[in-house]
């Protein structure tokens, strides 16, 4: 049967999304997967005991579709303990991880002709997300190595049409976190336009080097005009649960609420449950989770270093990135990925394959560091021979 015409053009020509593709090259070569955001270590085993027990002890059935109120009630209490933020149960919405979020906050918002400012790099999702809902997305290019948020160009690139604008801090792929004066000026852009934000905030809680999250629901005039998303995934390093959440207040609470019903209605009760307990967990174990990934970032980044590699400094999420071009290799990042997983066994994502338009850097890979220490110590020494063959 032929299907041309009958698939929605957003689809119709899209390939899989970098990250499946670059893991399924890694099992196909039996490479060392360091690119797909994943840790590798042991969970916290409080969590999967509250896991096994809700499965055993609780409901199995549909869950209230805004999500468990002692799971909303605990997320309350996390950002109260964790961040300074005041939020009521109603303002959360749980959601089957930050994607779906995602999904929900840009249907909810974005209408056909509307225009959604994205910074470049940028999670995948964005960009389809914003046509699929008849939107255009207009993009601000950030630059190596430091990504710094140009509030001229967020000015510049702000119409009469525009709706929204998304913002991911920290960001992923670059590592980087917002200063209070970048956060400050978006704010401002915000509540100057009467613009709504979307605030993929899913790296709050894995940041290092003691640098706290503030977030842009924070700031004057933003708590009625911005909506929070989080993902237990990301704090616990459980990505394959898919515990997500959104924030927001009044009508835009409403909204979001509307457009999550029609997507997934409500995900996994038992892992609800578990959440629940882990974010009431003490500081401690997290901060624990955060030393040993902070050792990984460590380990990598050395090893990187010392077989030539210039690494880009990295403040958050699992992720550091390597500058090719500093580091003597003159392939482009694709081709170096693409030859790495196969020549090396170690697989990486080009960070060009997140930025939308022709103003992608073609020279950084992203590797993940959230693996055991004796696979980053083998990934090192693969990818430092490989770059020895390169530079001859």
């Amino acid at each position: 049967m032929k299907t041309a015409g009958r698939i929605h053009p957003v689809y119709a020509q899209m390939e899989r999304t970098v990250f499946d593709r670059m893991s399924a090259l890694a099992r196909e070569h039996g490479a060392i997967n360091l690119g797909q955001g994943f840790p590798d270590g042991p969970p916290v085993p409080a969590l999967i005991e509250a896991a096994s027990r809700a499965l055993h002890e609780r409901s199995n059935q549909y869950p209230p579709g805004a999500g468990l109120i002692e799971l909303r009630e605990a997320i309350c209490g996390y950002y109260a303990r964790r961040q300074g933020v005041a939020l009521a149960p109603g303002q959360v919405t749980v959601t089957s991880g930050a994607t779906e979020a995602l999904a929900a906050a840009v249907f909810a918002f974005v209408k056909p002709g509307d225009e959604v400012i994205l910074f470049q790099p940028a999670y995948d999702a964005y960009a389809p997300l914003v046509v699929r809902a008849g939107g255009t997305p207009v993009s601000i290019p950030l630059s190596p190595p430091h990504f710094r948020y140009p509030a001229e160009a967020l000015e510049a690139a702000i119409t009469p049409r525009t709706r929204v604008v998304m913002l991911n801090d920290p960001l992923n792929p670059a590592g980087t976190v917002a200063s209070h004066e970048e956060l400050a000026a978006i704010a401002q852009a915000c509540t100057a336009h009467d613009l709504i934000a979307i605030c993929d905030e899913v790296w709050e809680d894995v940041r290092f080097d003691s640098l706290a999250h503030r977030s842009l629901m924070a700031f004057p005039g933003m708590a009625e005009r911005t909506v929070k998303i989080g993902s237990a995934g990301k704090i616990f390093g459980l990505t394959g649960w898919k515990i997500g959440w959104m924030i927001a207040a009044g009508d835009l609470a409403t909204a979001i609420a509307r457009a999550h019903q029609f997507l997934t209605y409500a995900t996994a009760v038992p892992l609800q449950w578990a959440v629940a307990e882990g974010l009431a967990l003490p500081d401690a174990v997290l901060d624990g989770q955060r030393a040993a990934w902070a050792a990984a970032r460590g380990r990598l980044k050395a090893g990187l270093t010392e077989a030539g590699f210039v690494v880009l400094s990295n403040a958050a999420t699992w992720f550091l990135n390597v500058d090719l071009t500093a580091s003597g290799i003159s392939l482009c990042d694709r081709e170096f990925s693409a030859r790495a997983v196969t020549e090396a066994g170690v697989a990486s994502v080009p960070v060009s394959a997140l930025y939308q338009g022709d103003a992608a850097p073609g020279h950084l890979v992203r590797f993940c560091f959230t693996k055991p220490l004796d696979v980053l110590d083998e990934a090192v020494s693969r990818l430092a021979r490989f770059r020895e063959a390169l530079i001859g």
